[in-house]
């Protein structure tokens, strides 16, 4: 399995992120009628349930950006023990935005309820890694039993999220505006501006819904040219109100380098899955 080589600056670029090698899965399997409904399932080689990972790529929502690039991410977890459910959904560009992309995740998570028998998957040890708007997934869908009744996502019964492993996340979609993180994305999927539709912010931001109640992990690059650090870092310290959140910033890592287990990088990552799955039967 080869990667390709970095570039000048010693950073990915986001056409490397493009030529990443893809794994095939073991299952691949449609939670929706849509040709973007589906997920790629990874299985580890030992018997007994497996505690699962939900992992959710990221691409600025952007359709051109597959699941496709976490093949080699979701391979490595599979080999840690890990069930990987490595979701693709719908994004702007192919169906995607308010409130497609939304209702994507949530079917697609919700999805393992229907498959956790015939795969022996433990519903029970579920933890989500994004990475940058996946990110953003994570952690909205771990905040969803946080949602108000009036939410139109809310749930009586979603299914749980242990923890979150956010990799260059985006967990503040006001704060992503003001910054215009991935060049007006933030604000094209949820269809309008903070002022122009507030509600849909409430509903859409992972910041909305504070504290989330479960322990999280960001991790950053300390070259990242996608997500500024310091807005990473006034989520952990100034926003999260109080949750078990922390940030590693991984030195002379870029935004892609976060997904790459032959990265220097990788260990970071890792620590921070075994540190919120410390029960995971050895392989």
């Amino acid at each position: 399995m080869t990667f390709p080589a970095n570039n000048f600056s010693g950073i990915l670029t986001v056409d490397d992120y493009m030529k990443f090698p893809g794994v095939p899965p073991d299952h691949h399997l449609s939670y929706g009628p849509d040709s973007e409904q589906f997920g790629d399932l990874y299985l580890p080689k030992r018997s007994g349930q497996h505690p699962v990972v939900l992992l959710l790529h990221g691409g600025c929502w952007q359709a051109r950006f597959g699941l496709e690039a976490l093949g080699s991410l979701s391979d490595a977890l599979r080999s840690k023990g890990f069930a990987v459910w490595n979701l693709e959904y719908r994004r702007l560009g192919n169906g995607g935005g308010w409130p497609t992309t939304f209702e994507d995740v949530i079917a697609g998570t919700e999805f393992l309820r229907e498959i956790d028998k015939r795969y022996s998957l433990d519903l029970s040890r579920v933890i989500a890694i994004g990475h940058s708007a996946g990110g953003h997934l994570a952690l909205w869908l771990a905040g969803r039993h946080r949602f108000p009744v009036e939410s139109l996502f809310f749930s009586p019964n979603p299914m749980p999220i242990h923890g979150v492993v956010a990799l260059a996340g985006i967990p503040d979609l006001i704060e992503g505006v003001k910054r215009n993180i991935c060049f007006g994305a933030c604000r094209e999927i949820v269809g309008g501006s903070p002022e122009e539709v507030p509600d849909r912010y409430k509903s859409a931001s992972p910041a909305a819904f504070l504290p989330l109640g479960i322990p999280q992990r960001h991790i950053i690059g300390s070259l990242d040219q996608v997500i500024p650090i310091d807005y990473i870092r006034k989520y952990v310290k100034v926003d999260s109100q109080g949750d078990d959140v922390s940030l590693k910033v991984v030195p002379d890592a870029g935004h892609f380098e976060l997904v790459v287990p032959a990265n220097p990088a990788w260990p970071v990552v890792r620590a921070a899955v075994d540190e919120l799955a410390p029960d995971r039967p050895a392989i």
